[in-house]
């Protein structure tokens, strides 16, 4: 149950803008592995589409070498 109070903590944190690119990254990896990204409302499965055919993610939502190598970028 844990968990899901950090996902739903972490949605309303996403939503409000508050979250950083590498903490989104991880959120919406979290999301396409549960399934999530497909039911919650319409923006979600829109950004982690976005997302896998950027190649940030892969398909089962794990972050790819390419995800990896831009967050570090972003951080430097």
């Amino acid at each position: 149950m844990g968990r899901m109070k950090d996902i739903a903590i972490d949605l309303i944190t996403y939503e409000e803008g508050q979250l950083g690119d590498s903490e989104t990254l991880d959120l919406f990896s979290i999301l396409v592995r549960s399934g999530m990204a497909w039911t919650l409302q319409g923006s979600y499965g829109r950004t982690a589409s976005e997302l896998i055919h950027a190649g940030y993610l892969t398909h089962d939502g794990e972050i790819t070498p390419f995800g990896e190598d831009i967050l570090a970028e972003l951080a430097a």
